[in-house]
């Protein structure tokens, strides 16, 4: 058993219609979506192969249909009273499963994310990511630097800067030096900040096309930057957005 501390393991897509969101993602990436035991309340896995990489369940009334990730911390008790001293806002209080113990906040500019401590320790960090799986988890955000500074006091994180065509972008490691997530200035002000993980798939232009004829909508046409790879995004028939990248080299 290890843990990554920093290392997002798990994303969950919360909306007000589960079935129609696992029908388009089962179609769009060859996941295999089941029901699953989670304490009386409605939960559906989802299945990459064999691997169970995530979740989806009914959003509470009145929240946005939205992906949440869960970052892995040592103490999620410790990690939830910074959040909130930092300006985040408690969404779901600290709670034990037969799995671990996690809580929600959102983070002082609103995206959603999720405290995790598992019991069994963390996903392993794999040379290479499964086609399907999840290889990146991107905050789109207003104010760049607030989020910066949020998320390094919180986390412990330290961040690099890199050049994109849309601007400064900022990889933040965690203490151990892994890259695990990117934060970037939103294209448009106005835009509600949200994290956005991207899934790793063999043709970006293949799922591309396959967007709109299943009921999604193409959010960002894919393009290649160097050294990373070809990357698009996508919004699903209730409106959550979600990335996939067929990486320039394998990882």
């Amino acid at each position: 058993m290890s843990h990554h501390y920093g290392k997002f393991n798990w994303f969950e897509h919360l909306s007000s219609q589960p079935a129609q969101a696992a029908e388009f993602l089962e179609a769009l990436f060859g996941w295999k979506v089941r029901n699953a035991d989670s304490g009386g309340q409605p939960y559906q896995l989802i299945h990459n192969g064999d691997a169970a990489i995530g979740g989806l369940r009914e959003a509470a009334p009145g929240t946005r249909c939205h992906w949440n990730g869960f970052v892995s911390v040592a103490d999620v008790d410790a990690s939830m009273r910074r959040a909130l001293d930092c300006g985040a806002r408690a969404v779901l209080a600290p709670a034990d499963s037969a799995d671990g113990r996690t809580a929600t906040v959102a983070d002082p500019a609103g995206a959603f994310l999720s405290l995790w401590h598992g019991v069994a320790g963390d996903r392993p960090d794999v040379e290479k990511v499964a086609v399907g799986d999840w290889y990146w988890n991107e905050l789109m955000t207003p104010d760049a630097k607030l989020a910066l500074a949020f998320y390094e006091t919180v986390f412990g994180y330290r961040h690099e800067l890199m050049q994109s065509p849309a601007g400064d972008y900022y990889v933040l490691k965690s203490a151990d030096g892994k890259p695990r997530a990117g934060v970037m200035r939103s294209a448009h002000p106005d835009a509600p900040s949200t994290w956005l993980p991207y899934v790793r798939v063999e043709d970006a232009d293949a799922i591309a096309a396959r967007i709109a004829p299943l009921g999604g909508k193409l959010m960002m046409a894919p393009f290649t930057v160097a050294g990373v790879g070809r990357l698009g995004a996508l919004f699903d028939p209730l409106g959550a957005a979600l990335g996939f990248i067929h990486p320039a080299v394998t990882a």
